[in-house]
């Protein structure tokens, strides 16, 4: 298939998408930023298991806020004393791959059926000021950065011509690598404040204990 063909077939699955779019140790007391994306979205740090702090309490938010990460990301390391749990990155789907879980934000998930796009995510566990368990979740966003030539094959023909052969050896080129870079996404703070939604809110479902 054609790559303009392959991009009109994508975007269509995109547009119609949109559519249909309507204990253990306890960590330290602490008192992060309260970041509200949007009107009837859950608070980011949000409050979990209000009251006194228990060592029971507290592995049940452990392993509620790990199971939910786990549902989208590949563990890197996590630690019930720190209360952070830290993810591998992982590539995002686009609208390609509809099945996979990823981004509900409609311009995201377009931008990575058209390019290369990843998140990280990681989670805090802390002690809230009056009782309870706040829990942040941050994905951040990374584009892939595809290398290049410093200089391309027809600059070097343009110099060959004008210096002659002997004048080749001097141009220099930057190597390409098999090796994906990738650098943040988008404005700072380069967070996908959608897909942080959805995982809260699975965290806010979620019932270990039974």
């Amino acid at each position: 298939m054609a790559r303009e063909h392959r991009l009109l077939c994508l975007l269509a699955l995109a547009l119609g998408a949109s559519a249909s779019i309507g204990c253990n140790a306890i960590p330290p007391v602490d008192n992060p930023v309260t970041i509200r994306p949007g009107d009837g979205n859950v608070e980011n740090p949000v409050l979990l298991a209000p009251g006194q702090p228990t060592p029971q309490g507290y592995a049940e938010v452990y392993e509620r806020v790990l199971n939910s990460v786990d549902d989208y990301f590949d563990i890197k390391a996590s630690s019930r004393y720190s209360g952070v749990i830290e993810t591998y990155p992982r590539i995002a789907p686009g609208y390609e791959q509809f099945w996979k879980p990823s981004t509900p934000d409609v311009y995201e998930r377009t931008k990575a059926t058209l390019q290369s796009m990843r998140h990280v995510a990681r989670a805090k566990i802390e002690v809230g000021e009056r009782g309870g368990y706040r829990v942040t979740v941050e994905v951040y966003k990374e584009l892939e950065v595809v290398p290049a030539p410093l200089i391309s094959g027809s600059s070097r023909a343009l110099l060959q011509d004008a210096y002659g052969l002997d004048r080749q050896k001097e141009v220099i080129t930057t190597p390409i690598t098999a090796e994906a870079q990738w650098m943040p996404d988008g404005k700072a703070p380069h967070r996908d404040f959608a897909f942080e939604q959805i995982i809260l809110r699975k965290i806010q479902r979620t019932n270990v204990l039974k």
